[in-house]
């Protein structure tokens, strides 16, 4: 393969909801570019794209595929992203490193949500995007219908730059507007005749025209005075108006499309080379606020989208050169640590295919193996060259508790889900010393499941997922003291040390005092120091030493703190973490020889349980902001399931043709949400969740769970 100058590379990915035909697209692409001579199906298990075990026996793309074509002089990169919320990562990964997306919006079902999903990620990444209605040929394709959903969906963006003729299994060929030809199809391999709009078609191509000639003078001065002046814009110069408003987010102009029968593919693909951005001249962040231009005459950067581990392979790195022109045998830096890594073996990618290159310009896309630190969302540059800023990556939607089936297994299982973290990192894992548990966290069931495929066949491990503790907090409400004298004699020096202490609520913003009733007299403690620590765990603990006359020595104050943080550790409820707690020690008793700290430790930690016992205790649970998106028809079923999750419905509101529940639910309620949601709207809904706060239980969540954590013990013992 030749080397490509900047300003002939297009960096496209393709998004869209599953089965809207994104890996046929993709096969159609490449068959137009001359890297393939005959298109594979996903029925038959043979696309490029869909080159995996378990993308092939699930018939759907779960990895951001590579891939590229030779198209009109151009390199053509091409990412095939997966349609299924569970793996939008890949998606993600793509658009960092892309400058354009084509959205495939399936002729048969319109705008999905999987569609306006992930062209709200595109605009958060400022992604330009170019509309393909495929599928056309389907016998369910609904042109008119789709439209109407375009325009619910995006309001005034889409534009037609195409028509479709024959709609349906009928469909061959359409009318382009932009170049007022007739393209028929003669069969199914993309072999196209130019002809003449036909007169019955010519007042439809006339009025699109029009308003395709509007559009495009609505974002330059310029084109609009022509406008004015003749009426009419040539094509390179509608071109030019679109292209603008196109990186603006302001036009999303719309293709006809079969990818299956090679119907528009190559119109789409030229049009893209010639209005969409090369990366010349696109810059990108840099993690302390600077820049890096996309240029080849500038110190060499990459930045690594991307690792797989590939069979016969070992793993794989992909990147996008970022700047500079990268040489086979070049040693990089990672800015972000110090280490220099040699890159012997340059490669352009097309799914499995690896063809080997000298060299990579800027804004050209490739990969290299085995790495020594290579992993997704690094940085590798030439000294002085800054990190890119790194991947924002969606919060995770699915969690559960992972263990081996063999507990001799645990270290490799650390091992193996410490390196699938490292090439995906929508993969959470976490060992929760608080749990006691290996907490594994992704973006949906199917995307947890693809871990689990991988621990059984990648690494041979046996494992089981089930659902994980909740990490429950416990706090009192009330006011109450305690004291408690531990003394122990066993011959020799003995161990003594004794604790009074009074516990009250924190409360954010409400100042300490030092007035209680104690004993049922009126008391004024007099605090003689303060101390107040914010919990790694959240909430506070403020210390109040307010013990006068020598009674206990200044010196056994550390101990006591250390008795009282040990108990709140392993909170006297549930034995979760304890928050929001004012301690005040008022009194005590020492032994001129036997009191030592591990005494006055053990009589704090038996002083605050007996204390906190008598205080109201109160379990508090996670609660989190869980936002639904669903069709309309769905609002019903969705809001009684979550009035089933003890859910609270905050409010509504529309996003286009969609409606939005805003909802804060229980974590404990959330276990295989995403699943029930997915089975619930025939996958038509999806959800966002973030942690927002801790609130109490009710009562007779409470009482279960004291009961639970009784049984618990009591096994235990």
């Amino acid at each position: 393969m030749k080397s490509y100058p900047t300003k002939k590379i297009r960096n496209v990915v393709l998004v869209g909801s599953a089965k809207s035909g994104k890996t046929t697209l993709s096969e159609a692409m490449l068959y137009e570019g001359k890297v393939i001579d005959r298109r594979g199906t996903v029925e038959d298990k043979n696309t490029v794209s869909d080159n995996t075990e378990f993308e092939q026996s699930n018939q759907k793309s779960v990895f951001a595929t590579p891939l590229y074509a030779e198209f009109l002089e151009n390199k053509f990169n091409i990412i095939d992203a997966p349609g299924s919320d569970d793996f939008v990562g890949g998606a993600v990964e793509a658009f960092k490193v892309c400058e354009t997306g084509i959205l495939v919006i399936n002729a048969q079902q319109g705008v999905e949500v999987g569609t306006e999903i992930f062209a709200r990620h595109a605009a958060h990444y400022h992604l330009p995007l170019i509309g393909a209605i495929n599928q056309l040929d389907s016998e369910k394709a609904n042109w008119e219908g789709t439209l109407e959903t375009l325009k619910e969906a995006f309001g005034h963006k889409p534009i037609l730059v195409q028509f479709p003729v024959n709609p349906g299994p009928g469909f061959d060929g359409f009318v382009d507007v932009l170049k007022m030809k007739y393209y028929h199809f003669k069969d199914d391999n993309g072999t196209r005749e130019d002809l003449a709009i036909p007169a019955e078609l010519m007042d439809e191509a006339e009025q699109r025209r029009q308003e395709l000639i509007e559009k495009a003078a609505e974002f330059d001065d310029t084109l609009m005075e022509t406008f004015f002046d003749k009426g009419e814009l040539t094509e390179d110069e509608i071109r030019k108006g679109l292209g603008i408003g196109i990186r603006s987010g302001e036009v999303l102009p719309i293709f006809c499309l079969s990818a299956k029968k090679d119907i528009g593919v190559k119109r789409l693909m030229e049009f893209t080379i010639n209005t969409a951005s090369s990366p010349e001249g696109q810059k990108a962040a840099t993690i302390d606020g600077g820049e890096v231009e996309c240029k080849m005459d500038a110190p060499c950067s990459i930045f690594i989208y991307k690792t797989a581990v590939e069979q016969h392979l070992g793993e794989v790195s992909y990147f996008k050169v970022m700047s500079g022109v990268l040489k086979e045998g070049v040693d990089l830096v990672n800015p972000e640590n110090g280490t220099t890594e040699r890159l012997s073996a340059l490669y352009a990618v097309a799914g499995a295919k690896k063809e080997k290159v000298t060299e990579i310009n800027a804004g050209d896309l490739g990969c290299v193996m085995k790495l020594k630190s290579g992993k997704t969302d690094v940085t590798l540059a030439e000294p002085g060259v800054d990190a890119i800023a790194h991947i924002v990556f969606p919060e995770p939607k699915y969690r559960c508790a992972v263990k081996p089936l063999d507990k001799n297994d645990e270290a490799k299982l650390g091992d193996a889900l410490n390196k699938i973290a490292a090439q995906d990192p929508t993969v959470i894992v976490e060992y929760s010393k608080e749990l006691r548990q290996t907490i594994l966290s992704g973006q949906g069931e199917q995307h947890i499941n693809l871990v689990k495929w991988r621990l059984n066949n990648e690494f041979k491990l046996q494992v089981e997922l089930y659902a994980p503790r909740i990490p429950y907090r416990e706090t009192i409400t009330k006011i109450a003291t305690a004291q408690y004298r531990h003394k122990k004699q066993s011959g020799g020096a003995g161990q003594f040390g004794e604790v009074h202490m009074l516990v009250c609520p924190y409360i954010e913003g409400q100042p300490a005092t030092n007035k209680f009733k104690i004993d049922g007299k009126d008391t004024e403690l007099k605090i003689k120091n303060q101390q107040s620590f914010d919990l790694e765990w959240g909430g506070k603990l403020e210390f109040f030493n307010c013990v006068v006359g020598g009674a206990i020595d200044e010196g056994f104050m550390p101990a006591i703190l250390k008795g009282i943080n040990d108990k709140m550790t392993e909170g006297p409820l549930t034995g979760s973490y304890a928050r929001d707690i004012r301690v005040y020690v008022y009194d005590g008793k020492m032994h001129p020889v036997d009191s030592k700290e591990i005494a006055f430790i053990l009589a704090a930690r038996n002083a605050f349980k007996q204390a906190f016992r008598d205080a109201g205790p109160k379990i508090m649970e996670p609660i989190y902001d869980v936002d639904i998106i669903t069709p309309a028809e769905f609002v019903g079923p969705c809001m009684s399931d979550l009035n089933g999750r003890r859910g609270m419905i905050i409010n509504q509101d529309m996003e286009n043709n969609f409606t939005v529940l805003h909802a804060k639910v229980p974590l404990a309620e959330l276990y295989r949400y995403s699943t029930v949601l997915s089975s619930l709207t025939g996958g038509a809904a999806t959800f966002t969740m973030k942690f927002a706060e801790y609130q109490p239980v009710p009562g007779d969540v409470q009482t279960k769970l004291l009961a639970e954590y009784a049984a618990q013990e009591k096994e235990e013992e």
